[in-house]
């Protein structure tokens, strides 16, 4: 059997990003993972901004790898989303991934930016044309649907050449089609094994129809686990955790099971061994679990779920 090499990160908290960070490092994690809302919920939740949590997380590390998980990205301009990147990028001497997304679970986000939720797919995809050349050229100038700018040199340019890599995130056949075009990996959610294996499929047919070599392309997963003596009292965790994210708690009790990674160790590493056959190469876990039981589950993954992993797929 070849040797499959495999990656994981975890999701940075929204307070002592330094400490978790330099923390995930000492762990052997790869990367540590950082998503954004401008506005969640009525009233809204406290969140993030993906890209000041990366600056601390990459400002706090030697060796890891920071990633959004994801940006909205129809939320920013293109020459101001580059620029940031880009100085992140630099300060770090190359250690910034970004993941990008399109939002539209909150629309009070776009409209507290004017910015009309039915154009975020259109939007995305004209910032991503944009970002690519603003990386990797000089005196730009784009006149799109969305944003014009005329003779725009970024200096510095990335560290990493020909630039960060893009993680396109999403669920849909759009957001697979918007992975073979423009990004570098995907990295799904809500996902379970079969329906990962066949939107890889179904990427690398698009790509080979678009004619891009996805040689280096990067097969992650945003993971949701949840660590209890059985599924069943996992399960329930992960329902109440995600259904103040996303939908109810009843709701999510009818599909964390498939979906989330649940039970004692041995359960998380066969639900993860399954997802590496379905050709899941890096995983980065994001946790259902209390504030209190946090660190149990990040050593508990480190030093024991991972090199099991590792074990297993040598």
């Amino acid at each position: 059997m070849t040797e499959i090499e495999l990656h994981f990160g975890a999701g940075l908290g929204s307070t002592q990003v330094s400490e978790e960070a330099k923390r995930l490092e000492e762990l052997g994690f790869d990367y540590g993972g950082a998503g954004e809302h401008f506005m969640r919920g009525t009233p809204p939740s406290p969140s993030d901004m993906a890209l000041p949590v990366m600056a601390a997380a990459s400002g706090a590390t030697r060796n890891l790898r920071v990633v959004s998980t994801v940006i909205l990205t129809p939320l920013y301009h293109p020459v101001l989303l580059a620029k940031m990147t880009s100085t992140i990028d630099t300060l770090s001497e190359g250690r910034v991934t970004l993941g990008v997304g399109t939002g539209g679970e909150f629309p009070v986000e776009f409209e507290a930016m004017g910015v009309p939720v039915t154009e975020r797919g259109a939007r995305t995809n004209e910032v991503l044309t944009a970002l690519k050349r603003l990386w990797t050229e000089e005196n730009v100038t784009h006149h799109g649907r969305f944003f014009e700018f005329n003779n725009v040199t970024l200096n510095p340019l990335p560290h990493q050449k020909p630039h960060p890599p893009i993680w396109v995130a999403g669920r849909k056949d759009i957001a697979m089609t918007r992975a073979a075009r423009f990004g570098n990996g995907w990295l799904p959610y809500f996902y379970g094994p079969d329906r990962y294996r066949n939107s890889r499929e179904r990427i690398t047919e698009i790509a080979t129809q678009e004619g891009r070599d996805l040689q280096d392309f990067t097969w992650a997963h945003l993971s949701f686990i949840s660590i209890n003596k059985t599924k069943e009292e996992a399960a329930s965790v992960a329902a109440s955790r995600l259904g103040a994210r996303y939908r109810s708690q009843t709701e999510m009790l009818s599909i964390v099971g498939s979906y989330c990674v649940l039970g004692s160790v041995s359960d998380c590493i066969e639900k993860l061994g399954q997802y590496v056959d379905a050709g899941v190469r890096t995983f980065i876990f994001s946790w259902c679990c209390p504030p209190e039981e946090l660190r149990m589950h990040i050593e508990t993954t480190a030093k024991e779920i991972i090199p099991a992993l590792r074990r297993e797929f040598k």
